[in-house]
């Protein structure tokens, strides 16, 4: 082994000396697993209270949605040490709602909600999660500079800055409430072209009189008042008329209001921390069950966390998708074989009655020789 490697190795050993494991759970019989369809399900864990302050927060697990999900949560959720567990809802505060949550067509995303000042913020930004039927494995970091990260399988998906992209905060900057806008700026985009005329024969009535009604036979004028045809729509009626529209040739513009410091604006340098982290959690609702979670990660090391997403969901991702291949040529060969047996079978049937149409002619045949 070469110095380079050895040294690499020392590394390595030394950054997983220095980690912060707050909570790690690893099912070797295969995972937590939603099993009954169109229920909520609730379930927690408990760890030793810890503060992130002035450390990096690294939230990993895998998900896999085996049942090819429709509509269903594969999110979890953090919480301080006082959740009452006993009666863990929906409506229960958390710290941080991070995980894939898809329903329908529309709804494909991973959520990243996290509480400031007792309110859930959420990301606002969009990521879209996997709809498919393997493993995948998330992870979230937010870091003491007021940065953070969204990792989906080892990738990172998105970053910034927590200040950015949730609205915590007011913003630094407003509007100058004093500026106003010039006289002579034009933000039309677009105006009546005033060479555009009215066609002469535009104006119809909207309903004119059914000539082609006839007085009802029994219509009585001394009871019913003098008869009047009904009134129909105008086929010719075309509304009211509108000059076209043109590009304005004076358009300058949404007029730039000039920026100034916001004065409700102060900054805070601790949005990412929280006190006495305690908890971690699965609160969903899923219409097919089936999802499975396994490989709950909480620490304050990055490389430790890709580290072990390499050794967990790393070491089975080739195998999943090779295994998938083999069912998906065994399910084909099924089908096909069944298709086959149908087919065997209608051709069967078809034969049998034209042998039984056969039997029928020859019956025929023979009776009208004998009645000959």
């Amino acid at each position: 082994m070469g110095p380079w490697a050895l040294a690499l190795l020392f590394w390595a050993a030394l950054s997983a000396a220095r980690a912060v494991v707050y909570f790690r759970e690893q099912f070797m019989d295969g995972g937590l697993q939603t099993s009954e369809n169109s229920k909520f399900y609730a379930i927690s864990s408990r760890f030793k209270p810890f503060s992130n302050k002035g450390r990096s927060l690294v939230i990993q697990y895998t998900v896999k949605h085996e049942q090819k999900i429709d509509c269903g949560g594969g999110y979890i959720k953090i919480f301080s040490s006082n959740l009452d567990q006993k009666n863990m809802s929906g409506d229960s505060q958390y710290y941080i709602m991070f995980g894939p949550d898809i329903c329908g067509s529309e709804t494909k995303k991973v959520h990243v909600i996290l509480n400031y000042k007792s309110k859930p913020h959420p990301m606002k930004k969009r990521i879209r999660c996997k709809v498919d039927g393997f493993t995948h494995l998330y992870t979230l970091i937010l870091r003491p500079d007021q940065t953070y990260e969204v990792k989906i399988d080892n990738e990172i998906i998105e970053s910034g800055n927590l200040e950015d992209d949730w609205n915590f905060l007011p913003p630094r900057k407003i509007n100058d409430p004093t500026a106003k806008k010039p006289k002579d700026w034009d933000d039309v985009p677009q105006i009546d072209d005033p060479n555009d005329v009215k066609p002469e024969d535009w104006d119809e009535p909207e309903y004119i009189l059914d000539t082609s009604a006839e007085k009802p036979e029994d219509w009585d004028n001394a009871t019913n008042g003098e008869w009047q045809p009904p009134m129909i729509k105008n086929p010719l009626y075309r509304g009211e008329w509108k000059p076209r529209t043109i590009d304005n040739p004076n358009y300058k513009g949404i007029w730039p209001c000039p920026q100034i410091e916001n004065p409700n604006y102060s900054p805070d340098f601790n949005i990412y921390s929280y006190e006495n982290i305690s908890i971690i959690g699965l609160d969903l609702w899923q219409v097919r069950a089936g999802t499975i979670f396994d490989n709950f990660l909480i620490t304050d090391d990055e490389q430790y966390a890709e580290d072990f997403g390499d050794d967990t969901w790393g070491e089975t991702k080739d195998p999943e998708e090779k295994m998938n291949i083999k069912q998906t040529e065994e399910e084909k060969k099924r089908e096909r074989a069944k298709e086959e047996k149908r087919f065997r079978g209608r051709f069967n049937r078809k034969v049998e009655k034209q042998k039984e149409s056969g039997k029928t002619k020859l019956n025929r045949i023979t009776v009208k020789k004998e009645e000959l």
